[in-house]
């Protein structure tokens, strides 16, 4: 309660004077089919405010479109928008209530909601009750989360991890095994909470415990702000006076960088290329960022601005031929500053790349599908951890009676997984179904990319030759109590 009292603190008499600014002038949506041969036209204005263009991404992010194109610009207290999106299949978006659905939620009174920052916690809703890790990966811990769940008679019903250097978070959507409904009771979520700090105290900086309101927000949101590193905040003026020098480029050397940074786009890139540079004509700070193009891929960049507390005042975001993505931003910290120095340059610059690649996972995608039932997540998860892999990120579901779990998996040291290790863990899951969803190390191999499917006992699809090098298992690695 203590955490809920300081988020609505945090509302003062600004946020209170701009909600009133945009309930007097209240964004106007236009969703257009006609101006582009290709594309949906999705037009926003809309008062300024950190935060804003976050929230419009969020929206297009959710309905799993694909942005091909946008420009983003600000003039004083104003913010327009245009997105060229398509569908994942490259087609326009033509179905009337998914077209509904935008008009009425960007134009909606409170499409808008303050950032929280808590970073752990568990709270109820009306259908589940939510809980929140991060902290300091390692082999197994998954597992091991899940294993304690299921002895806590917790039913997990939808689950996302995202794993990046030592770091992970995730969230956890769980209801009680017996009731199916949200665990309410205080003493029971405190004994969730102090169990799961025993199996991570040590590990990890995970805090486990108390009620916050902010557990209902946007998962994915949620996610970056929890594996969020910024580590030494926004640079002070004094902090940075040493290298000041170093941050104040030209208008002309921005320019220069940012046509480098464009050119050869064609040929997609293989890595995330990230470059800040100043612009002191404008008082602006250039943002240029080069990297192969995916889902989602802006909703994560501007997630990362947002939590630094920078404001884009204008941008481009454009798909390259070849597979890659191009994006600019110009932009000023909320204190109305460019970036100061190089320390601050470094950490926007770390944190983008950050950005981008947690979500990426690179590993062999495999998609359990099979019928829900209560400790299932616990044992397919002991499964992989005693077939000796790591879970690199995870995207768990139940709907129905049916659970459709994704894992991104490799070997502790991110080597490939071997093909006799995916036959024996589709023996030991039983009747599921197994697809290899993607193969990133099957280079060359047409056959082994496509979508693989394993069913009944006597089924032996994996067979990939000698393209993945074998990895044994761990052959010490025991369960261990984790209840205790």
């Amino acid at each position: 309660m203590a955490l809920m009292a300081a988020a609505a603190a945090r509302l003062d008499d600004h946020d209170e004077y701009a909600k009133l600014v945009r309930g007097m002038n209240p964004p106007r949506v236009v969703i257009d089919n006609d101006a582009s041969d290709d594309a949906t036209v999705i037009r926003v204005d809309s008062v300024n405010s950190h935060g804003t263009l976050l929230a419009v991404v969020q929206v297009i992010a959710d309905l799993n479109l694909v942005i091909r194109k946008a420009y983003f610009s600000s003039d004083g207290s104003w913010f327009m928008d245009v997105f060229n999106v398509t569908d994942r299949d490259g087609n326009k978006v033509l179905d009337a209530s998914t077209i509904s659905y935008i008009q009425k939620t960007l134009e909606a009174d409170d499409w808008y909601y303050p950032e929280a920052r808590n970073m752990v916690g568990i709270v109820p809703s009306g259908e589940y009750t939510s809980i929140e890790l991060t902290g300091t990966d390692r082999p197994g811990l998954l597992s091991e989360v899940c294993a304690v769940l299921t002895v806590m008679g917790c039913a997990v019903q939808s689950a996302e991890l995202w794993t990046h250097n030592t770091r992970v978070a995730a969230v956890v959507h769980v209801t009680d095994a017996e009731t199916g409904g949200a665990i309410e009771d205080a003493a029971r979520i405190a004994g969730i909470s102090a169990r799961l700090g025993n199996l991570l105290r040590g590990q990890s900086d995970v805090r486990a415990g108390g009620g916050v309101g902010s557990l209902a927000q946007h998962k994915d949101r949620r996610l970056h702000q929890m594996m969020f590193d910024d580590r030494g905040g926004h640079a002070a003026p004094d902090a940075c006076s040493a290298d000041a020098a170093a941050c104040s480029a030209d208008a002309a050397a921005c320019s220069a960088d940012a046509a480098a940074c464009s050119a050869d786009a064609a040929a997609g890139p293989a890595r995330t290329e990230v470059s800040v540079t100043a612009c002191a004509e404008r008082g602006y700070t250039a943002v240029v960022v080069r990297c192969r193009d995916r889902p989602k891929l802006l909703f994560d960049t501007v997630c990362t601005i947002t939590d630094m507390e920078y404001v884009v005042h204008h941008g481009t975001v454009s798909a390259e031929p070849g597979g890659g993505a191009y994006q600019e931003y110009y932009i000023r910290h909320v204190d109305g500053h460019a970036v100061r120095c190089e320390t601050e340059r470094q950490r926007l610059v770390r944190c983008l790349e950050a950005a981008i690649e947690r979500r990426t996972a690179e590993g062999l995608e495999l998609e359990v599908r099979t019928g829900d039932r209560a400790g299932l997540l616990s044992d397919i998860t002991r499964i992989f951890r005693e077939n000796g892999l790591t879970i690199r990120r995870a995207e768990i579901s139940s709907s129905g009676g049916e659970a459709v779990d994704t894992f991104y998996l490799s070997d502790p040291q991110g080597h490939p997984v071997e093909a006799k290790t995916i036959e024996a863990i589709r023996a030991q899951i039983g009747e599921a179904t197994l697809r290899v969803k993607n193969n990133p190390f099957a280079a060359g191999d047409d056959a082994a990319r496509k979508d693989t499917d394993v069913a009944g006992a006597g089924t032996t699809a994996f067979i990939f030759g000698n393209l993945f090098k074998f990895y044994r298992p761990f052959q010490s690695f025991s369960l261990v109590k984790l209840y205790s």
